[in-house]
């Protein structure tokens, strides 16, 4: 918003700046305006001077100064201009062009922070895709969120988000799946069998198992077919899977079924159009694809020597087929564990002859769960992990948010129970969420006391001069480009760290400065501000997916 105009101003001083035969046209569009990385180098900073000193060939001191000139010219916005460094412009904004943005906050309400930047444009995500094998993972939490938190902020930001999860029910893990819930039938009934030896062990299996005895009895006893064992397995397991999802505030448009991809004959298509291309091979009893053809070091077998095909063949198949529904953009929230398919799959597009730029992969490093200092490694009654809802059912659903939130993706997550349980500041979720409950308790102490809440017409906006009130009003108007940056750069963690350096700052300026005070102008101004910063808190949590509580 702020930054937007300086950068208008910057832009006439440019386009100024070539009428008056300063400099040639031949930087434009290539400096930027920006936050200052320290504290005391203005409110904004723009590389120009250093941009136009490279197309020149000219001193960007000399140059920062003619800039600096022009915009010192621009009082109504800008206060002071100066020069730092090697030639950066530093610029300071008008105390009342902050302020005026408590008015903007309060007349958009929820809608301040949401752009149309987006266009439109129509983007999947994909994410979860957790083979229906066993309860949702801890890692798989983690995915979860951070699918859905990109998908809300793409959609804030004006992007027409379609959400997909990719349903793994086809392959060699769903049949161990059906085999492992065959022993354990078996085993119920007191009969021979045996069990696989990569099975899942789980004692969900053994749930499941005893479902089928209740409702069948014995009559899969002798059944050589493990597809009754593998579709009753799926079915509970993905219920499973379901329910923990609409827990914490998960959605999807559409379930993709991998099955489909061979009752269809996609897979069979996409072979023969990389035979067509010359693309694929036979060798060792093994069908290969050509992945030397596009920069790897090495072929990638397909099909196995036992007919059945490789992860990579069904991913491309299924990747064509998000190209065929017409979506400009698609973004694959991906585990760590998948770092060595992507190049695959990429290289299946391009092959295809698809524009692999339309795919941007998100990967995620791993969760460990932390007790007293120590990895928690417990197993439980539903598998050999610690599952979603065991951590929910720990410490709540924005808790396990915010929390898979609060790191980049690519970081290590440790999730520390301890930490995440504790009702003080010392927990971040609370240390946020307090503060949004403490501006509500203030609104509302106001009335009590009576103290009337006015309009920003109404009050006296230069009351509002301590520097905390300042730095507060500044961070504030941020929102937006927070958002759009997070949006765009798929990174819910900066929506995060906005949050937690939102409330320090609130928290600082209420220990130092009471809102409601003897003097009645200045409460009143000073409540202009916990309203509009009351919604700021509000709306950025709301847009990841986060609750604002009004009481704690």
């Amino acid at each position: 918003m702020i930054r937007a105009r300086v950068k208008e101003v910057v832009d006439r001083c440019f386009q100024q700046g070539v009428e008056n035969g300063n400099w040639s046209d031949a930087g434009a569009g290539k400096y930027a305006v920006e936050l200052p990385k320290r504290k005391g180098q203005g409110d904004f900073a723009t590389n120009i001077a250093l941009v136009l000193a490279g197309v020149e060939k000219r001193n960007p001191r000399e140059i920062a100064q003619q800039v600096a000139d022009m915009l010192a010219a621009e009082t109504a916005l800008i206060a002071k201009v100066d020069i730092a460094g090697p030639g950066f412009v530093n610029v300071f904004i008008q105390p009342d062009v902050w302020r005026v943005i408590i008015p903007t906050i309060v007349d958009n309400g929820t809608q301040f922070g949401l752009s149309a930047v987006g266009d439109k444009r129509k983007v999947m995500v994909e994410f979860v895709s957790a083979n229906p094998t066993g309860p949702l993972s801890i890692g798989h939490g983690r995915q979860a969120v951070l699918g859905d938190s990109i998908a809300r902020l793409l959609e804030a930001t004006g992007h027409d988000v379609y959400r997909e999860y990719y349903f793994n029910d086809a392959g060699r893990q769903m049949r161990v799946l059906g085999e492992s819930t065959r022993a354990r039938y078996l085993e119920k009934l007191g009969l021979p069998n045996e069990f696989p030896e990569d099975g899942y062990q789980g004692e969900y299996i053994m749930d499941i198992s005893q479902e089928l005895i209740d409702e069948q009895g014995d009559s899969l006893k002798d059944e050589p077919d493990v597809t009754p064992f593998k579709e009753k397995a799926k079915d509970v397991i993905f219920k499973d899977i379901a329910g923990t999802l609409e827990r914490m505030g998960i959605n999807f448009d559409n379930y993709f079924n991998e099955q489909s991809l061979y009752d269809d004959g996609h897979i069979d298509d996409v072979v023969a159009k990389l035979r067509e291309k010359g693309l694929v091979y036979e060798k060792d009893d093994a069908t290969w694809f050509k992945t030397t053809e596009f920069g790897q070091e090495q072929d990638r077998v397909i099909i196995k020597n036992t007919g059945e095909p490789t992860y990579r063949l069904p991913d491309i198949a299924y990747h064509r087929e998000k190209y065929k529904r017409g979506f400009d953009w698609m973004v694959d929230i991906f585990g760590s564990d998948h770092i060595a398919t992507i190049p695959d799959v990429l290289a299946g597009m391009q092959a295809l002859g698809y524009d692999e730029s339309k795919v941007t992969v998100v990967l995620h490093q791993f969760v460990t769960l932390t007790r007293e200092g120590k990895q928690v490694k417990m197993s439980t009654r539903k598998a050999n992990f610690v599952t979603v809802d065991e951590l929910i059912d720990m410490v709540g659903v924005d808790v396990v948010r915010f929390f898979f939130m609060m790191r980049k993706a690519d970081s290590q997550l440790e999730f520390d129970l301890d930490l995440a349980t504790k009702e003080s500041q010392e927990n971040p979720v609370y240390y946020v969420q307090y503060g949004h409950a403490r501006m509500c308790s203030i609104l509302e102490q106001a009335a009590g006391k009576g103290v009337e809440k006015v309009g920003f017409d109404q009050i006296d906006p230069s009351l509002l001069k301590e520097e905390e009130e300042m730095q507060l009003l500044k961070t504030m108007s941020q929102l937006p480009a927070v958002i759009e940056g997070a949006a765009l750069d798929l990174a819910p963690h900066k929506v995060i760290f906005y949050l937690l350096d939102l409330a320090a700052q609130f928290h600082s300026y209420y220990n130092k400065h009471k809102v409601i005070t003897e003097d009645v102008q200045l409460s009143q101004a000073r409540l202009c501000l916990i309203e509009a910063l009351r919604q700021v808190f509000s709306n950025a949590l709301a847009i990841v997916g986060l609750t604002a509580p009004e009481r704690m």
